[in-house]
């Protein structure tokens, strides 16, 4: 059975669909700074990506490695613990990312 929608693995479509999505030439990322509802703590937001789960997953871990820091990968995104958006902005630009945000 698949975790996300239920159905038996042989039948599930959000799996192949996730994976198999292509990525754009032209990413544009959207960076922010989230404080609410994480008990004072800051996050730092890397949003607007396109939903690959080995993208996003490679992403994730280069992110945290240069950063030095936890974080996970969600959706659309990645979120790092700690306000690192310079750190994460100068990386995403050597990728030659446009960079929306704070």
């Amino acid at each position: 059975m698949c975790p996300t929608c239920g159905w038996p693995e042989r039948d599930c479509k959000c799996s192949t669909s996730l994976a198999s999505a292509g990525i754009p030439t032209r990413i544009v990322a959207k960076l922010r700074l989230e404080k609410k509802g994480r008990g004072g703590k800051s996050v730092t937001v890397v949003d607007g990506l396109p939903r690959n789960a080995a993208f996003l997953a490679a992403l994730g871990a280069e992110l945290k490695r240069t950063c030095g820091t936890g974080g996970t990968v969600f959706e659309t995104g990645v979120e790092l613990q700690g306000d690192l958006r310079d750190r994460v902005r100068d990386v995403l630009l050597k990728k030659g990312w446009v960079i929306k945000g704070a």
